[in-house]
């Protein structure tokens, strides 16, 4: 994938947590992305991980105290947070989350975040005790309040030996939530979008169905772009293995029919209606109760068309509503895309090939055509979450705030 923050400046400061070992993950994913990343690590940091990890990974200074023997003049605490894009804390100890709330500065990093002008992501990790008591609470309340986003921290075994909430999130967590904040302009702001992913499932019996290879990756990645664009993402999902995207309200179905009762409820309210998911076209007329046992199983199966989302969106769209079908095929693709754009009344369709290597069902990379009723255009096999940033700059001049 092509990277999604080149010439970001992104402040990263690592603190005195045993998960400081993560940071150096996060700070090599975000150079990966094009990202000019500039790590202060605090001197309890500095006694879990050296500054040649991050060093290393970032081919930047790694800063680690106010009178360092400088090597740029120019990289000083008020240069440092006055030039960043997005300051992260990650992770962020008890200790370092007061001193950011009541605007103590005696090291680099709490000097430095005195004069960050950029958006600010708090992840804090500590013992489950410290994260509950009053005065961290308090000191939360008081970062929110200025705006700082504070990420909450997962729960499970703490290297202290409890249980609980206590653990700075995984790299790619917090990656995701970086690419919200810098990887697109936002320019469905205030928008309401509506997406579909997965395979439905139509039951057999209580232990058998029909359903597709469809593992959603196409939706969810649609998910994740209108994300970054600023809108405010509801995603319906048939069963997947894939993590929920950060910030994005996700509703579970199952079948055909209740992704059609999802679907038209949400739709009522959204702007923009993203339709990625591979909805079974036929359901069983009847569902066996408990297990069919193979010396009573029939050898057909009676089916009957399953309702037609699509159909029905575009049937009842309103004027200022736009939206967005999908169609996978193997032969005759782009004219059964149109037709399928015209008889379904859609603003867009997203053809996609089977038959193209590295495209369709499980894999991270697609191949698509985009067609609207006035265009036309063909996107190379790249990576899920860039064919989606493309989709949704597709619909951004429709909708744009």
């Amino acid at each position: 994938m092509k990277p999604l923050l080149t010439g970001k400046r992104i402040l990263l400061g690592v603190t005195g947590s045993i998960s400081a070992y993560k940071a150096a993950t996060l700070a090599s994913r975000l150079t990966q992305q094009g990202a000019l990343v500039d790590v202060i690590l605090t001197q309890n940091g500095s006694k879990l991980i050296g500054a040649a990890a991050f060093e290393g990974v970032t081919h930047r200074k790694c800063h680690t105290g106010c009178f360092e023997c400088p090597w740029d003049w120019e990289q000083s605490h008020v240069t440092l947070g006055s030039k960043a894009d997005l300051a992260i804390v990650a992770p962020c100890s008890a200790n370092m989350l007061a001193k950011i709330a009541h605007g103590i500065a005696d090291d680099k990093l709490s000097t430095t975040m005195l004069a960050v002008q950029c958006p600010v992501i708090i992840a804090p990790a500590m013992n489950v005790l410290m994260y509950e008591n009053a005065a961290t609470q308090a000191n939360i309340a008081i970062l929110r309040a200025r705006g700082m986003e504070v990420i909450e921290p997962e729960s499970g075994h703490l290297a202290c030996g409890f249980a609980g909430k206590g653990r700075m999130p995984e790299p790619e967590d917090l990656l995701e939530i970086v690419l919200q904040k810098l990887a697109m302009d936002k320019v469905l702001l205030g928008k309401r979008v509506l997406v579909t992913a997965g395979a439905t499932r139509e039951a057999i019996d209580d232990v058998r169905c029909i359903t597709n290879p469809s593992t959603g990756k196409m939706g969810y990645a649609c998910a994740k772009a209108a994300r970054m664009a600023g809108a405010e993402v509801t995603l319906i999902s048939a069963p997947t293995s894939l993590k929920e995207p950060s910030g994005v309200h996700v509703l579970p179905v199952v079948s055909a029919q209740d992704m059609a009762n999802a679907v038209f409820k949400e739709a009522e309210n959204a702007d923009i209606v993203i339709m990625a998911a591979a909805v079974s076209d036929f359901t069983p007329v009847k569902r066996e109760l408990g297990k069919i046992h193979k010396t009573d199983a029939a050898l057909q199966i009676e089916l009957k068309h399953t309702t037609d989302i699509l159909k029905g969106l575009g049937e009842n769209k309103r004027p200022s509503q736009f939206l967005c079908g999908f169609c996978m095929e193997t032969d005759a693709l782009i004219a059964r895309a149109k037709q399928k754009l015209e008889q379904k009344n859609l603003d867009m369709i997203v053809a996609n090939d089977l038959s193209q290597p590295g495209c369709g069902f499980a894999g991270d990379t697609n191949g698509v055509t985009i067609i609207t009723p006035q265009t036309m255009r063909t996107l190379e096999v790249a990576d899920k979450l860039e064919i989606a940033i493309e989709i949704i700059s597709a619909i951004a001049p429709f909708y744009a705030c």
